[in-house]
């Protein structure tokens, strides 16, 4: 079924609705659950969706400088060439969550719960995991320039395909994490730095 922009709002019950071509920038959809739901070449700058809730549903090249979603949860979403500025889902819960391609300048999943979370072919600028739980993250074939693991918690996730820029920080909440050869050599003075090791 079709829906309008004017469909968007809090609280929401969305079900098997294709948002397709719309503009639905600044939109307040705080709380809403969204169902089997498909958005296709949407724009939605300031788009809110704190606490709403992201079921069986699919981004297929949105556009947007910002996206809100604190706390929020995203279970078996897929998100395809998106073009995002910033997508603000701390203490979010994201699981079974793929994106794939496109570009994403701020992902902030600041003490968010993420269990299955796969980044293929994504422009990353920043990718914030801070206070982050993570049970399962692979990232493929991705830029990456800037990663923060600050008293992150990571158990299997797979950063070998990041191409990191060398900005990382709170390094040691990359414990848990698997790096290929050639990133420990490029992280190796910040390990150093960490662990106080004075190099000579």
């Amino acid at each position: 079924m079709d829906a309008t922009a004017d469909d968007l709002v809090p609280d929401a019950d969305l079900d098997a609705l294709t948002f397709a071509g719309l503009d639905l920038s600044g939109r307040d959809a705080a709380g809403a659950r969204f169902l089997e739901c498909d958005l296709t070449d949407c724009r939605a700058d300031g788009l809110r969706l704190d606490h709403a809730r992201l079921l069986d549903t699919t981004w297929t090249r949105v556009q947007a400088g910002d996206v809100r979603a604190a706390g929020s949860a995203w279970r078996d979403v897929t998100l395809t060439d998106v073009r995002l500025g910033a997508l603000g889902t701390s203490a979010a819960e994201l699981v079974r969550v793929r994106v794939v391609g496109g570009k994403v300048d701020y992902l902030d999943l600041r003490g968010a719960t993420v269990d299955d979370l796969r980044l293929e072919r994504v422009t990353l600028g920043d990718l914030d995991l801070s206070g982050a739980s993570v049970r399962k993250l692979v990232v493929v074939d991705c830029d990456v320039r800037r990663l923060d693991t600050s008293d992150a918690r990571l158990r299997d996730v797979d950063l070998r395909g990041a191409r990191l820029s060398g900005a990382v920080d709170g390094v040691g909440g990359l414990a848990g994490a698997t790096i290929s050869s050639d990133q420990l050599l490029d992280l190796a003075p910040l390990l150093a730095a960490h662990l106080g090791l004075r190099v000579r």
